[in-house]
């Protein structure tokens, strides 16, 4: 079982940056993927970004790619998602999302289904 709470969400301006955080308990944050998603009112939940469980490969939306970095440190628990160059269509509730991977299997996951555990979310508001 793993908890995750994520946190960092607020209202920026349009071009502004923002971080969020997301921390697991437990003592296997490495066999978790972990990814992003967000949803805005009215939308479907879509995916953000996923870093794999050692942190060597990162996966991005198009609408987020060269914007947005997701990183990660198992040592602490913790994924983070930086986002640059905020816009108003980035608005929506943020989630993060672990994933169980076995024998070190941790393929491309871009759907919510393909998730085990999820964050509360976090708001965040870009105004123009």
């Amino acid at each position: 079982q793993v908890q995750l709470v994520d946190s960092g969400g607020g209202l920026v301006q349009a071009g502004e940056s923002l971080g969020l955080s997301c921390v697991a308990s437990g003592r296997t944050f490495s066999s978790y993927s972990m990814g992003w998603f967000r949803q805005a009112p009215g939308k479907e939940r879509e995916f953000v970004a996923q870093i794999n469980w050692s942190g060597g490969r990162t996966y991005y939306a198009d609408s987020v790619k060269g914007r947005f970095t997701i990183s990660r440190d198992n040592a602490k628990n913790t994924v983070w998602l930086q986002m640059n160059s905020l816009k108003p269509e980035d608005t929506a509730v943020y989630y993060c999302a672990a994933a169980r991977i076995y024998n070190h299997y941790d393929p491309f996951r871009p759907k919510p289904r393909e998730y085990d555990y999820w964050g509360q979310g976090t708001q965040v508001t870009v105004s123009s």
